[in-house]
């Protein structure tokens, strides 16, 4: 997959759920009504990302009426690369409709739609490490059960990316949420996932 070039940041960042209602109390976000919520997450998003920049949004992006929420993507600063998640009507764990639901989320803006990845991430020292790109971590979830296993990456040992558990962990030993509801509603740089790894595996909540 794509690599720190030149001056583009790549940034991480997932679980945006645009058009949710329950989201907002059931994350505690700041805001009103979903009008707020969604703006406040543009906003943010556009202010941290370069329109030059990456990234990967690791599901969980739109919900509510898809025919409203989808089209946000073309909001939104940066080549826009997805991994979906359950939430996601692309992602292939969905039995029907996958297909046309891959073309519709990249008329909608985003480069690509894959279910899984990995990353080589590099910071300016020069430090690099390669890390598995998924919705979901290698174990737990937001409601302490381990749903989707069959969906879930092998833990190889490698250093994980990923979304879905919300406000459960920041990191949870190699597993970091890149969730928007523990980064203040903001996508997460590449800077900020590399000086986590470099403190090696950990518990963080925030």
């Amino acid at each position: 997959m794509n690599e720190r070039r030149g001056s583009v940041t790549r940034f991480f960042t997932s679980d945006q759920h645009f058009g949710h209602v329950n989201i907002i109390q059931f994350c505690g976000r700041p805001a009103r009504d979903i009008d707020e919520m969604n703006e406040l997450i543009i906003d943010n998003w556009n202010n941290t990302v370069g329109v030059d920049d990456e990234v990967w949004v690791l599901g969980d992006f739109a919900l509510g009426k898809i025919r409203e929420t989808l089209p946000l993507v073309g909001l939104l600063n940066g080549t826009k690369h997805l991994i979906a998640g359950n939430h996601d009507r692309c992602w292939h764990g969905h039995k029907k409709g996958v297909n046309s639901a891959v073309r519709q989320y990249l008329d909608a803006g985003f480069t690509s739609v894959e279910d899984r990845g990995a990353i080589v991430l590099r910071d300016a020292t020069g430090f690099s490490v390669g890390a598995l790109l998924n919705h979901f971590p290698y174990t737990e979830d937001a409601r302490h059960a381990d749903r989707y296993s069959e969906f879930r990456p092998v833990d190889n040992g490698s250093w994980l990316i990923h979304g879905h558990v919300h406000t459960e962990w920041l990191q949870h030993g190699r597993q970091i949420n890149v969730g928007t509801d523990v980064w203040g509603l903001t996508p997460a740089s590449e800077d900020q996932i590399v000086g986590l790894i470099k403190q090696g595996p950990r518990n963080l909540w925030s």
